[in-house]
C-alpha cells in the first residue's frame, strides 16, 4: 500500500506513533521515528525505521533539520504524520498560563513548524501526504478543564484546513484524525474505573492514517476524521 514511500512520523516512540511506524513498515514504507524523547537504545519496537530523539520540533529550525536529514538518508520524503503532542486537564483559576503555552507549543506550533519544513520536500516529489493528529474534543463544547487542550487541537484542526486550501494544486493532501480517548497505559492509569473496550486502539487510529498515506486518499483533503471508537 506504501510500498517505497518515504514517511516521517513525530511523536515516533509513544504509542501512537509505534503502531503508526509499525504499520507503514509492514506496507513498505521508508520511516524515519522523530521525537523530542531521546532515541531509544534498542529501537526493537520501532523496526528498521531511522530513530531520531532529542527533537524540539516546535522549533522551525530543528524541524526543518530532521526533515532534511530524512531525505537525504531516504532519498526524499512523502509524507509526514504529525503525532507529538500532550495533555493537560487544569482548570483556568486554579492553574498557570504557561500550560496554556505548553499546550500550543507541542500540539500546534510543532506541527506548524514541521509541516512548513516538509512542504519543499513534498513539491519537489510532486505531492504528498500529510496528516495531522487533532481531538474529537475540540469539536465538541469544551468540558472544564478542558481548555488549553481544546484550544491547542482546535488550532490543529484549522491548521489542516487552511494548509490543505494552500496546497491543494501541488498534489499535497492535508487532513487530521479526531480520536476519541486512546487506549493506552497512560489513560488507562488516569482513568483505571472506564470502560477501556470503549476507547479507540491506537491501531485502529493507525489504520486510518495508512489509508491517507495511501494513493487510495489522493482525493480527500482538508478533512477532519473522528476515530471514536465507542465514546
Amino acid at each position: 500500500m506504501l510500498n517505497g514511500k518515504v514517511v516521517a512520523i513525530t511523536g515516533g516512540f509513544g504509542q501512537l506513533g509505534v503502531a503508526v511506524v509499525q504499520g507503514a513498515l509492514a506496507a513498505g514504507a521508508k520511516v524515519a521515528a522523530l521525537d523530542r524523547a531521546p532515541a531509544p537504545a534498542a529501537a526493537s519496537n520501532l523496526g528498521d525505521a531511522l530513530a531520531l530523539g532529542g527533537l524540539d520540533l516546535a522549533e522551525p529550525d530543528v524541524a526543518a533539520r530532521a526533515l532534511d536529514e530524512v531525505a537525504r538518508k531516504f532519498g526524499g520524503l512523502d509524507a509526514l504524520v504529525n503525532i507529538a503532542g500532550t495533555f493537560r486537564w487544569e482548570e483556568l483559576e486554579q492553574g498557570s498560563v504557561d500550560t496554556w503555552d505548553l499546550l500550543y507549543r507541542v500540539n500546534l506550533r510543532s506541527a506548524v513548524s514541521t509541516s512548513r519544513a516538509a512542504l519543499p520536500h513534498l513539491t519537489r516529489r510532486g505531492g504528498g501526504s500529510i496528516v495531522n493528529i487533532g481531538a474529537g474534543a475540540a469539536a465538541a463544547r469544551a468540558a472544564a478543564g478542558m481548555g488549553a487542550y481544546t484550544a491547542s487541537k482546535a488550532g490543529v484542526a484549522k491548521l489542516t484546513e487552511a494548509l490543505a486550501a494552500e496546497v491543494k494544486d501541488r498534489g499535497i493532501t492535508v487532513n487530521a484524525i479526531l480520536p476519541s480517548t486512546i487506549d493506552t497505559p497512560a489513560n488507562r492509569a488516569d482513568m483505571p474505573k472506564a470502560d477501556f473496550s470503549r476507547w479507540v486502539a491506537p491501531k485502529s487510529i493507525a489504520d486510518t492514517i495508512l489509508f491517507l498515506l495511501s494513493d487510495s486518499a489522493r482525493d480527500i483533503t482538508g478533512a477532519l476524521i473522528p476515530v471514536s471508537g465507542r465514546v
